[in-house]
């Protein structure tokens, strides 16, 4: 189970790790031990120990 009560930001960790589930299910290398666990779940692990972060965007259209 993932603790997420230390997190700054609940909703961002989620989406992130939804994010990167979805790339795990394409085809990309999990960048932790696999072991027996669901790509959700590899994601969730990867998010937490910071293998994986949000990459920041620039809004589109702002001037």
């Amino acid at each position: 189970m993932i603790d997420r009560s230390k997190l700054p930001n609940s909703f961002e960790f989620v989406v992130t790790a939804g994010a990167r589930a979805r790339q795990l299910m394409a085809g990309s290398t999990p960048r932790v031990a696999v072991g027996d666990h669901k790509k959700t779940t590899i994601a969730q692990q990867e998010v937490v120990t910071k293998q994986v972060e949000k990459i920041e965007t620039e809004d589109v259209g702002k001037e």
